[in-house]
């Protein structure tokens, strides 16, 4: 299926492998590649700088036709490692950076001179007719059915809504775990998909196997949204262990979070402990103990298999 993001990045399928906080990794890129989808990673995934270089390096040499890659970029204040992480990926090099939860316009200017292109998250038609004006190549529309942090708007209203007033290409985010899914989302309009919750369950994935399993075990029915996470709402598998501990902001959270002044501070904070993922795992909610999935879209997964067959999956 050829598409404006096929022809934007080179790739034979119209999919990105999404960004997954502590799940993504090379291994799984690198198969997504020889499966002729683009694969990308949060710079996050990374405790160093060297690391993100590392894993850069990797990925350039074992390119395929057919395939491309690219870093997740979280854009805001909460991320202190984010102007860093944009050199090491503007000097080293890659395909194409995904910017994430704040103002993608310093990214888009540097990325830009070192040939690289930019998609940015967007949930609505204000933020991404923003990001079209700061030249971005392509707009990621987050809808409601996405894993992680989603959007509010259905996968047909958001993007028939950016189609209709935008220049750029849209990648629907969000919604899928089949090839009548992605069908769907082409038909709608959309220039291409964002893929994330039906790649947790691969043999490559860096998680639990208890993790992987969970995504074959639980369906669309047992996602709940928590703000235990980032501070921002996030969609999680419904477990006993969120089930008690609750899903809400705690109670000086809220308070806190009335403030404009303190509220950014707030979520810094918060976004901070769950990076910290296994130092805090014994009493906070972290990505290590709660495991985050899409929604309907987990529904479709129902064995652990290499990332090689669930391309298949989406594709035939």
């Amino acid at each position: 299926m050829e598409t404006k993001l096929t022809t934007l990045l080179n790739i034979k399928h119209p999919i990105i492998q999404a960004p997954m906080f502590l799940v993504s990794n090379t291994a799984m890129v690198i198969e997504a590649m020889k499966s002729g989808i683009a694969g990308c990673i949060p710079a996050l995934n990374y405790r160093t700088l060297e690391e993100l270089k590392a894993a850069i390096q990797e990925l350039k040499a074992a390119k395929v036709e057919g395939g491309s890659f690219g870093f997740n970029l979280i854009v805001n204040k909460s991320n202190i490692k984010y102007k860093e992480q944009l050199r090491v990926l503007c000097e080293e090099g890659c395909d194409f950076i995904i910017t994430s939860l704040g103002s993608p316009e310093e990214t888009i200017n540097q990325a830009h001179k070192a040939g690289i292109k930019v998609f940015c998250d967007v949930t609505d038609l204000h933020f991404a007719k923003k990001v079209e004006g700061l030249k971005a190549d392509a707009a990621i529309a987050v809808n409601n059915e996405a894993g992680g942090h989603r959007g509010k708007l259905s996968p047909e209203a958001l993007i028939k809504e950016l189609k209709s007033n935008l220049n750029i290409p849209v990648i629907s985010a969000g919604g899928v775990g089949c090839k009548a899914d992605i069908d769907k989302m082409i038909s709608y309009g959309a220039d291409g998909v964002s893929v994330g919750s039906p790649f947790i369950a691969s043999v490559e994935a860096g998680v639990t196997q208890e993790y992987k399993q969970a995504c074959v075990d639980y369906g669309a029915e047992d996602i709940v949204m928590t703000e235990r996470i980032s501070g921002t709402p996030c969609t999680v598998i419904n477990t006993p262990y969120v089930q008690k501990i609750g899903t809400k902001s705690t109670w000086i959270e809220s308070v806190l979070n009335k403030s404009k002044t303190l509220k950014k501070w707030v979520k810094m904070i918060r976004f901070s402990i769950g990076m910290k993922a296994t130092e805090k795992a014994a009493t906070k909610a972290t990505y290590k103990t709660v495991w985050v999935a899409g929604g309907p879209s987990i529904s479709h997964t129902n064995a652990i298999l290499p990332i090689k067959a669930i391309v298949e999956k989406l594709t035939n």
